[in-house]
Formats: C-alpha cells, sequence, structure tokens
C-alpha cells in the first residue's frame, strides 16, 4: 500500500489517497487496476485528466461527485470513453474507496460491445452494465483485502469479454499506440487494406473516437507525463512531435484546461506511477 502526495491548490500539498496496485501481472491483457481508498484529510475539486483508455471507477465505500462539462453531476460509480471529450472534475462527497480499471479500447469493445462507442464524457456505471454495476460494487466492498478485490475484478472482466473488434481495427489502434501516437493515420488505411473511409468509420464506430483523434489523444498522454517527470515543454515538444512548444500547449490545454506549467500539479498525473507502474 502506497499513499500519494498531491496539491490542493498551487502548490500547495496533501495526502489526499491511499493507493493499492496488483502485487502480481494481469493475466487480462488491456486491463489495468489500481486501488484507491480517500485519507479523508482535505476536501478537493481536482480535474480528471483524458487517458486513452476506457475507464471503469466502482466505488463501493463512501461516495465521489464528478461534475462534467454540461453542469451535471454524476454520484456513485461510473464509466468514462477514451479521452472524454470534455473537461471534467471530482469532487469528494464523503470519504470513499474505489476500484479503477483502465481498459484499453479493444479490450474495453470486448467488455462492452457497441456501447463503447457511444461513451462520451462520464456515464453512470448503472446505465452501462446495468444490475451486474451493484453487484460488483457489493461483491468488492464484501472482500477485505485488495489484492482479493483485483484478482475477483479481473476473473469477473474475463467472463464479460464475448465481443471483438475487426483486427485491422485491432492493428491500427496497436500501431497508434506503439508509435506514442506520432505514426500518420492516413497509411494505415492503405497497409490494412482498406479505404480511407472504411477505416475512419470502421475505427470509431468499434473505439468511440476517429483514429487521428486516438493518435492526438496517445501523444497527449505520453507528453504530459513526459512534463510531469521534469522535462521543459520545449524539449518534451520536439520530442512527442509536436510542431513547436506553442502546438504543446494549445494541446495540453485543449485536453486539461491548464497550461504545460500549472498541469504538473494535478493529483491524478502525480500519483499515475504508483498507481500504474508508468514510468513517468
Amino acid at each position: 500500500m502506497f499513499r500519494s502526495m498531491g496539491p490542493v491548490s498551487g502548490r500547495q500539498s496533501s495526502l489526499l489517497w491511499d493507493v493499492a496496485a496488483p502485487t502480481r501481472p494481469s493475466e487480462l491483457p488491456g486491463a489495468a487496476m489500481a486501488g484507491f481508498t480517500d485519507t479523508g484529510v482535505a476536501r478537493y475539486d481536482l480535474r480528471l485528466i483524458p487517458h486513452p483508455a476506457v475507464t471503469l471507477i466502482v466505488i463501493f465505500d463512501g461516495d465521489i461527485a464528478v461534475d462534467d462539462a454540461a453542469g451535471r453531476c454524476h454520484r456513485g460509480s461510473f464509466v468514462t470513453g477514451m479521452g472524454f471529450g470534455e473537461v471534467m472534475r471530482a469532487r469528494r462527497a464523503m470519504a470513499f474507496r474505489c476500484l479503477q480499471v483502465r481498459l484499453v479500447p479493444v479490450v474495453a469493445h470486448a467488455l462492452l460491445g457497441p456501447a463503447v462507442a457511444e461513451l462520451s464524457g462520464v456515464v453512470d456505471a448503472d446505465d452501462v452494465l446495468g444490475s451486474e454495476a451493484a453487484l460488483v460494487s457489493g461483491r468488492l466492498a464484501d472482500l477485505d483485502d485488495w489484492q482479493d478485490r483485483f484478482a475477483w475484478m479481473e476473473h469477473w472482466l474475463a467472463s464479460k469479454l464475448t465481443g471483438r473488434v475487426d483486427p485491422e481495427v485491432a492493428w491500427v489502434w496497436r500501431r497508434i499506440r506503439a508509435s506514442r501516437g506520432r505514426t500518420r493515420v492516413e497509411p494505415l488505411a492503405a497497409e490494412v487494406g482498406w479505404s480511407r473511409k472504411r477505416l475512419w468509420a470502421r475505427f470509431q464506430s468499434q473505439l468511440g473516437i476517429p483514429p487521428k483523434r486516438a493518435a492526438t489523444l496517445v501523444r497527449f498522454d505520453h507528453a504530459v507525463h513526459q512534463l510531469v517527470a521534469g522535462r521543459s515543454p520545449a524539449t518534451v515538444a520536439a520530442e512527442c512531435g509536436y510542431v513547436d512548444q506553442s502546438h504543446l500547449h494549445r494541446e495540453v490545454v485543449a485536453f486539461t484546461g491548464r497550461t504545460p506549467a500549472a498541469v504538473v500539479d494535478e493529483p491524478f498525473l502525480a500519483v499515475d506511477d504508483i498507481a500504474w507502474g508508468r514510468p513517468g
């Protein structure tokens, strides 16, 4: 169990969550999990940072509130689409515990089917999982150990993987991810033997966003974590394939509502290396 540090406002830091991570590699490729226990020492109102995955947050103790761009408030467990498409904020309604699952889009489609393509912003878990949402939350609450919760969730996810995306769509996604968003998307259609129009239509209908947007999101995700790791905006812009530093600035603001200098203080980014084992 680890305790993460995260700023509440400006440079002021406060302990926000205890973070638990699985002690063994996942047997379900494309699904990553982490557990969060609110420490209850500070009230907060934080941005949710877009990520190139479909995210399932299962609240099994306490409550959290998420405000979307339209001003709607969502309480309890929820699902977000890949990259959200809007700036959203999370508020601690009361001390809580939750298990967060990040699903790469091809796995998310296998789990949720066509519903993945309709995910925009935040959606209540009940609207996506139906009665299973309460079942999952209740089972996690019954278990006393985080490792048992991770194992149960992995088994439950594996039992729900019934669909599949087109092999061509999965291949294009892997190319985008492997290049960290720097590959040109247009030639990929020819490489899989499809027209550009068909690739765009099939990719969006199955993964929820067009391939060029997916590449932009993957590039942003890599770049913003390089910023958090302490690299300068000029260096990150050059190495991550941006035209210039202004291009990086505009993209970070578009995804997060914050500048590159300010976004590095976001707790949901600072905790990523602990929760997900990423190098930064």
